[in-house]
């Protein structure tokens, strides 16, 4: 496990423990097994961006504060200069860029996705909310139920979040910005 999503781990750990919950009443309030979620604070790989969502609503903080230790200061507006963006390598394969994470109160998360070719079946992702997904560069196939929609550079869709999806890269590696808001 990488040094980043250790901390990652950590976090969840210590902001459960400090806001006085069991690790099977947070289990039960994201509709996981305790087991599944210990994995979470344990080894911290593959948390799905939307058990994140979920996990700050819970404690009533930023995602930003899950991901990197630190709480947005902005409420105006939010500049993030290109190569300032904070970025996480959560699934083999795949690296998110958070592009508004000094904004606080965020509605909506802006990302920059890349995702490398891959020809393994990653399971589903669901969420509340909706995304916005927008191909910057590469080919960009995006799971959404039983469909398998080929995105292109400039092309890009709207959808419901709760509706199992996901994303893989087409020939190279692709580039895609996803907006989700809860």
């Amino acid at each position: 496990m990488s040094n980043e999503m250790q901390q990652i781990a950590r976090r969840l750990q210590e902001i459960r423990e400090i806001s006085d919950f069991s690790a099977a009443e947070i289990a039960a309030r994201l509709k996981l097994s305790e087991a599944k979620y210990l994995d979470y604070e344990e080894k911290g790989e593959n948390i799905p961006i939307g058990v994140l969502f979920k996990l700050s609503n819970i404690y009533g903080i930023d995602v930003n504060e899950l991901l990197t230790g630190q709480s947005p200061r902005l409420d105006t507006y939010c500049l993030v200069r290109k190569g300032q963006s904070i970025g996480v390598d959560r699934y083999p394969g795949y690296r998110y860029e958070s592009m508004a994470y000094k904004f606080k109160r965020r509605i909506m998360e802006p990302l920059m996705v890349t995702v490398e070719p891959d020809n393994a079946d990653k399971a589903p992702n669901t969420h509340t909310g909706q995304e916005f997904n927008y191909v910057v560069e590469g080919t960009v196939m995006v799971i959404l139920g039983d469909e398998e929609l080929v995105l292109e550079a400039g092309d890009c869709v709207y959808f419901d979040a709760t509706l199992p999806h996901g994303q893989k890269a087409v020939g190279k590696a692709a580039k895609f910005i996803a907006v989700i808001a809860e």
